[in-house]
């Protein structure tokens, strides 16, 4: 059908036998079916594509596109053929596995897709309607379709409203003298204070420990003073007949040995003569004291001096500064389990050896409380599109220690790996842990 043609393409679609879809084509354009949302008409249907031109418009001219798979029939001038018929006596070309039949403003036909039935042909097109415009008079000007009263209101108001905006712009700043706190009126200086609020009553049991307390002060200061010689007299008897005052005979006749020692000096007496009555006391002399007799020049029986005291065997003292013991641990690694190829796996290895010394820490703090701590952890983690790492979990742990693996935990949610994959990829990596001895 030529370009110059009058005539439109209209296409019907039969489901059912229920006409679900009538369309007028005015523009020259491929009429598709197909499951695509691109396509002319949409059909959700196994033996469809995704698209298929079933009339095309090449050069000018609208063509039948149909496959040997496909039943219909089409009228051509005053025949009617179907499709076997136009394969069979070639009216349709062969392109690849398609057969293409020209058509012209008297054709129609259609074609069966299974439970789907196509019908098109052509037709004059609708009549446009008429566009009718009243005559310029009729339409009257701006000015004749304003509210003139409304116009003259407004321009009144503004007029007013402007004209007092420029008086008060031209009006002279007034200084405002600031006012001190005594200048202020009361009602301000309530406003800006705020009330005192009322102290809580005391319960009552408060009450009572202050009232006896009150009573107590006052007996006290009403009661009369004792003299403070009694007090101190009696006080020293009250001393003296407890403890080691008691036993050193602070009190009661003759005195005693102690007595002799601790009494008053008379310049006569002697610190040995004294000590003599007393059973299991002794005084030191250098006869008592020193190995070889007594000292050039001395005396027997005098007091040994501290250099008389004779000292032998005394064997050397080291003394170390208390430290830490030394513990080492040993962390090794095998070759991880990579989930995808986007990370590649040796790589990550040598990221990760890098990072042994913080699981060596981890390891060796809880080695100090435990020196026969060792085993296996299988560490399953993954990496994240960002480079961080996503979900940790243990899979295998024959360590059995808590705080290690708690600490290894925070320590790969701080590693930013050097890859950026897709989509996040999972990560099984495996540790030993042994003492370094």
């Amino acid at each position: 059908m030529a370009l110059t043609s009058t005539k439109i393409l209209r296409v019907g679609l039969i489901q059912s036998g229920k006409i679900v879809q009538d369309r007028l084509l005015p523009k020259s354009g491929d009429v598709t079916i197909g499951t695509d949302s691109r396509n002319t008409f949409v059909l959700q249907s196994s033996r469809l594509p995704p698209s298929f031109a079933i009339i095309e418009h090449r050069n000018g001219q609208y063509h039948l596109v149909f496959t040997e798979q496909m039943q219909g029939r089409v009228k051509l001038d005053s025949s009617e053929v179907d499709f076997a018929t136009l394969r069979s006596q070639e009216l349709a070309k062969k392109r690849g596995s398609i057969y293409v039949l020209p058509l012209n403003e008297s054709s129609k036909g259609k074609v069966s897709l299974g439970e789907i039935t196509l019908l098109f042909q052509f037709v004059s097109p609708p009549p446009q309607p008429v566009k009718t415009e009243l005559p310029p008079l009729s339409k009257g000007s701006v000015w004749q379709a304003t509210d003139h009263l409304f116009f003259v209101i407004l321009i009144m108001s503004l007029a007013v409203h402007f004209t007092g905006a420029t008086y008060l712009a031209l009006l002279p700043n007034v200084e405002e003298n600031e006012l001190s706190l005594d200048q202020l009126p009361d009602r301000f200086a309530k406003v800006m204070l705020p009330p005192k609020l009322p102290e809580p009553a005391p319960p009552k049991e408060e009450k009572k420990e202050e009232e006896k307390k009150n009573k107590r002060e006052t007996a006290a200061k009403s009661a009369p003073r004792p003299d403070p010689d009694a007090r101190r007299a009696q006080l020293q008897q009250r001393v003296a007949s407890k403890g080691l005052l008691k036993i050193l005979g602070s009190s009661g006749g003759g005195g005693g040995a102690f007595a002799d020692v601790l009494g008053p000096s008379t310049g006569t007496g002697d610190i040995a003569t004294a000590l003599s009555g007393a059973s299991g006391v002794g005084v030191a002399t250098a006869d008592a004291l020193g190995q070889g007799g007594t000292r050039k020049g001395g005396k027997a029986g005098a007091m040994a001096g501290i250099g008389d005291v004779g000292t032998s065997g005394g064997g050397k003292v080291n003394l170390r500064s208390k430290g830490d013991a030394s513990v080492s641990g040993r962390v090794r690694d095998s070759a991880p389990e990579v989930e995808s190829g986007s990370v590649d796996r040796e790589a990550l290895a040598r990221y990760v050896r890098q990072r042994l010394k913080a699981m060596q820490g981890c390891y060796e703090r809880e080695l100090k409380r435990n020196p026969s701590l060792k085993g296996k952890i299988l560490v399953r983690f993954s990496i994240l599109p960002s480079g961080r790492s996503g979900d940790i979990e243990f899979e295998q742990n024959t360590l059995g220690d808590d705080n290690v693996t708690e600490c290894i935990r925070s320590v790969i949610r701080g590693w930013i790996f050097p890859f950026k994959p897709p989509d996040s990829v999972s990560v099984a990596y495996p540790f030993v842990f042994s003492p370094a001895s």
